[in-house]
């Protein structure tokens, strides 16, 4: 990974937009960050952090996801920003975040929360330019930390080295050192295989100790089904021997349940013996006091029967007249319904004669039937008379509709003749409005060619303007610049004159004893050159320089823009001409007048046009509907004449048939009522001489019916009759009866009833007690045996699944004690373990191991090979072993604790402990390379050859291609390393000096 640019803007301590160049930083592969206390260096490194991780880190977060990033310095209206270019597994790329920002809104007072925007592009070398990759904060974050290979701790643990932490690091106990390494390494999955461990092993005995509950608790039920005989051993779930002990009481159990049940077995077959004796007598004294009962019910009936026998007889009589009625009954039917059929015909007569006149109040079937014939020959004569007075009124109803037509033809023909009256003045206005329209379209289309050219000439004049105010302040700016850079020359020149006026004493500063001079070449040196006050050394004269060489480079950057914006002028000024700019905006806008009203003229050409061609075809209409009108009147003369013609005839016609009548439809209904008045009356009166003849010839009949069947009179043959109810009820009465008496008799005539009478009488209350004392004793005997069988089955299942328990929990047994030895052993709790060495410890210890070696490199160089970091495995205290780290001392040849070494031998071993870590974690993380580093502090706790073996220690990194940032407040390392990167403090907000290597 290796850093190009890096652009902040509002951002920390950074009121505005500062940007780095690290690839001009990097080439002499050593920079310097320094900076006053405040001033924001660290600033620095937490834009970079931000940008790649979208955090910073530590507390320095701060709340409200990311807005407290932003400068107090900043203008309201900018935004927080920061921009990162790198390269990263050879892909170019740029990232860019902004995080949540609470701006001003726009409309009305108050703020508004923007939110947080990122953005990765990717530089295609091919097309030569940047190509967007993603705007998603979740993809760019898994792409970057995909491509470096770290977490946010390990980058900021690796690139950002905090020299503070690696010291605490070297003093720390086991336990800290473990959970700075867990975080850089990422044991977390040896931590998980010891949880999984830990979980498996708990897993595992509490399936023991439920499979051992589970067999203890078909123990309690084999105890409960052999109430309480069995005795349960005295064992805890998950100790040993309870399944031996289990299974050796169920099988004692098991034979004293089989002996009870062959014991309840014999008592159950002699309680079946004795209940079924008991049932046998008890069924032989039922019958007997059946039999008895019986016969006393039979002597009770016949009694009854005696009692009724008078009743029976008379019933008998009246069945017997009954049947001798029956004989008569259709007659009197048959002399019923003629006497109704008589009834209803003579009033159905009564009612046709009351509609007739008086005239026919005598008249038979006969008279009325030939009266009834009459009028309907009179109807028949009528048909044509029917037939003229319907075409009468078609034809009034045809000469109506020609006066209505002619009516409207000369309301069409009048309204015709005033349209076309008025045609030529109409037609002339419409063709005058079609005129004016094309007209106004040619305009538009004028003016419309001289829009853009107007348009475009005011553009110009307005640049023109801008850019005349911008050459006014460019002017001013090269004017200010150049006195800058007049001034910034002068100071240097004046400096390095004073330098060179003193630069004996310069060089006498650096004379020793014994050495040759420099510039003399002697050894003795008796009176050096000393320094007086003022003296100006090369770091001010080289701060001098720099400053006129920024300040000519301001200079020459304004007359570059300067040059721009005459350049921009001219090309205005040529477009737009020597015209003011009002002037040509009140043109422009006289210009849209003309052209809006000259199309808003030509939009009704269309419309125009559309209605000069409905006019024509209305005119064309017009006259051919005012031809149609005349035409039509001609033809309607000559039809009413022959409609009046025919009206003549017809009503001539009709005055003979209507005779006294208001019209031949009325004198048709008056015949058509007379003749169907008088055909009802013929038909009722036949209709009741008809019934009369059958009523009489009914009532012989009847009186020769009820002689023959021998009663005197149709009257008493009547009375006799019963209906269905009554007979069916006389009838029942004289079957129970008789069946009655013949059950009686067969009771009475029974051997084994009568016998049964002649015995003492029966107990059956007895006998059912003494069965009833058979069936408990057996019930019991049978619940005795069932409980022994269940006891026994019970028994069995319970015994066979306490079996199958047990040989199911063996190899669970078996692989609880395997995982619980595994867990004990990466947990380090185990006796076999005998460093109580966890199994993630054992992991860190290992990457510790090749940190202590890789740091040993550097370290032996720094201390001018005194000192070598070795790691320990040995315990400290009660605690556990695996992460101890120890310095080896080669002047004593002794072995002892990092915390024994002094403030600049920590700061130089932390050093080279933290340049070994990246390396490691760098391998780790894959081999990403990591060609840009940065070193927060400590270098002022050295001396100045430890400081130069330091300096030569991270010089020597270069041969990795690698450039080392380091962040210092050391006066003496900004004479030593060329390259910096100054961060200058102020009320506005801090800025960013830099200056390269040259």
């Amino acid at each position: 990974m290796r850093l190009h640019r890096l652009t902040v803007t509002a951002f920390g301590p950074f009121g505005g937009t500062q940007t780095v160049d690290f690839d001009e930083l990097s080439a002499a592969g050593l920079f310097l960050l320094h900076g006053p206390t405040g001033a924001g260096k660290t600033s620095v490194l937490d834009a970079v952090c931000y940008a790649l991780y979208g955090s910073v880190p530590g507390a320095r977060q701060g709340g409200g996801q990311g807005t407290a990033l932003r400068s107090d310095h900043a203008a309201p209206a900018t935004r927080t920003e920061v921009t990162l270019d790198l390269t990263v597994a050879g892909r170019r790329l740029e990232v860019t975040r902004q995080p949540p920002w609470e701006r001003p809104k726009k409309r009305g007072t108050g703020t508004t929360l923007d939110k947080a925007q990122t953005w990765l592009r990717e530089y295609d070398p091919t097309a030569g330019a940047w190509k967007d990759l993603s705007r998603s904060h979740q993809e760019i974050g898994e792409e970057i930390t995909q491509l470096l290979g770290m977490s946010r701790e390990q980058f900021c643990q690796v690139v950002l080295l905090p020299q503070g932490d690696f010291a605490r690091f070297l003093r720390a106990d086991a336990e800290a050192r473990g959970k700075l390494l867990g975080r850089l390494f990422d044991t977390r999955r040896f931590a998980d295989v010891e949880k999984r461990l830990a979980e498996r092993r708990r897993t595992t005995e509490a399936r023991v100790r439920d499979g051992d509950a589970e067999l203890l608790a078909d123990a309690h039920r084999m105890q409960q089904a052999a109430d309480d005989a069995m005795e349960l051993p005295e064992l805890a779930p998950g100790e040993p021997g309870l399944a031996e002990a289990v299974l050796s009481a169920a099988a004692v159990t098991r034979s004293t349940a089989r002996e009870q049940l062959t014991v309840a077995a014999c008592t159950l077959t002699a309680a079946e013996s004795r209940q079924a004796a008991a049932a046998r007598a008890l069924d032989g004294v039922r019958e007997l006091a059946r039999l008895q009962r019986r016969f006393d019910e039979a002597q009770e009936r016949a009694a009854r029967l005696e009692q009724g026998a008078e009743a029976y007889r008379e019933a008998q009589a009246l069945m017997e007249r009954a049947r001798k009625a029956e004989a008569v009954a259709p007659a009197l039917d048959l002399r019923e319904a003629s006497e109704a059929e008589h009834r209803r015909a003579a009033a159905a007569e009564a009612r046709a004669r009351a509609l007739l006149p008086e005239t026919f109040a005598d008249a038979g079937a006969a008279g009325l039937a030939a009266a009834a014939r009459r009028a309907a020959e009179e109807l028949g004569g009528l048909d044509s008379a029917r037939r003229a007075e319907r075409r009468l009124t078609e034809l009034l109803q045809e000469r109506a509709g020609l006066d209505r037509q002619e009516r409207a033809d000369a309301d069409l023909l009048q309204e015709a003749e005033a349209w076309l009256d008025g045609w030529e003045e109409r037609r002339t206005a419409l063709q005058t409005r079609v005129d004016s329209a094309q007209q106004a379209a040619a305009l538009a289309e004028q003016l419309g060619a001289r829009r853009e050219p107007a348009q475009q000439r005011l553009r110009a004049a307005r640049t023109r303007d801008q850019l005349a105010q911008d050459t006014d302040r460019a002017v001013d700016r090269v004017r200010t610049a150049r006195d800058e850079t007049l001034r910034a020359k002068q100071h240097w020149l004046d400096l390095k004159e004073q330098r060179l006026n003193g630069i004996a004493a310069e060089l006498a500063a650096n004379l020793t004893d014994g050495e040759p001079c420099a510039v003399c070449g002697a050894t003795e040196h008796p009176a050096p050159a000393r320094k007086v006050a003022g003296h100006v050394d090369r770091e001010a004269e080289e701060h001098a320089l720099t400053a006129y060489q920024r300040a000519d480079e301001r200079r020459a950057e304004d007359e570059r823009r300067l040059g721009e914006v005459r350049e921009a002028l001219a090309a205005a000024t040529a477009e737009a001409g020597d015209t003011p700019t009002a002037q040509l905006d009140d043109e422009c806008a006289d210009l849209e007048e003309r052209y809006a009203q000259a199309r808003s003229a030509a939009a009704e050409l269309h419309d125009a046009q559309e209605r000069l061609r409905q006019a024509g075809q209305e005119h064309e209409r017009r006259l051919a509907a005012r031809q149609e009108t005349a035409v039509r009147t001609a033809s309607r003369v000559g039809h009413r004449e022959r409609l009046d013609r025919e009206r003549a005839a017809l009503e001539e016609e009709l005055d003979r048939a209507r005779g006294s009548s208001d019209s031949v439809a009325a004198r048709a209904a008056q015949l058509e009522r007379r003749t169907a008045l008088l055909t009802d009356a013929a038909d009722a009166a036949r209709v009741a001489e008809d019934t009369a003849r059958r009523l009489k010839d009914a009532d012989a009949r009847l009186a020769d019916a009820a002689f023959r069947a021998g009663f005197e009179t149709p009257q008493a043959a009547a009375d006799a009759l019963l209906d269905r109810a009554a007979h069916r009820e006389l009838q029942r009465r004289l079957d129970a009866w008789q069946h009655e008496e013949a059950a009686v008799r067969a009771v009475l005539a029974e051997a084994d009833t009568a016998a049964a009478a002649r015995e003492p009488r029966a107990d059956p209350d007895a006998a059912q007690r003494a069965a009833d004392a058979a069936v408990r004793r057996l019930r019991d005997a049978a619940s005795a045996h069932d409980a022994a069988e269940r006891r026994c089955a019970d028994l069995d299942r319970l015994s066979a699944r306490a079996t199958a328990s047990v040989r199911r929990l063996a190899p669970l047994r078996e692989e609880y004690d395997r995982v619980a030895r595994m867990a004990g052993l990466a947990a380090g709790t185990s006796a076999d373990n005998e460093r109580r060495m966890r199994l993630e410890s054992y992991v860190l210890a290992a990457r510790l191991e090749q940190v202590a070696a890789a740091a040993t490199v550097r370290l032996r160089r720094m201390s001018s090979g005194r000192y070598t970091l070795v790691h320990s495995d040995d315990r400290t205290g009660r605690g556990r072993s695996g992460l101890g780290l120890h310095v080896v001392d080669a002047w004593t040849g002794r072995e002892r604790d990092t915390a024994t070494l002094s403030g600049g031998e920590t700061f130089f071993a932390s050093l080279a402990l933290a340049l070994g870590l990246a390396d490691v974690v760098t391998d780790e993380a894959g081999g990403v390379r990591l060609d840009t580093l940065f070193i927060d502090e400590g270098f002022g706790s050295l001396d100045d050859q430890t400081l130069d073996e330091v300096l030569d220690v991270l010089d020597s990194l270069r041969e990795r291609d690698r450039s080392v940032g380091i962040v210092s407040h050391v006066a003496d390392l900004r004479r030593r390393v060329h390259a910096q990167l100054e961060v200058v403090k102020g009320r506005s907000g801090s800025t960013l000096r830099q200056r390269g290597a040259g």
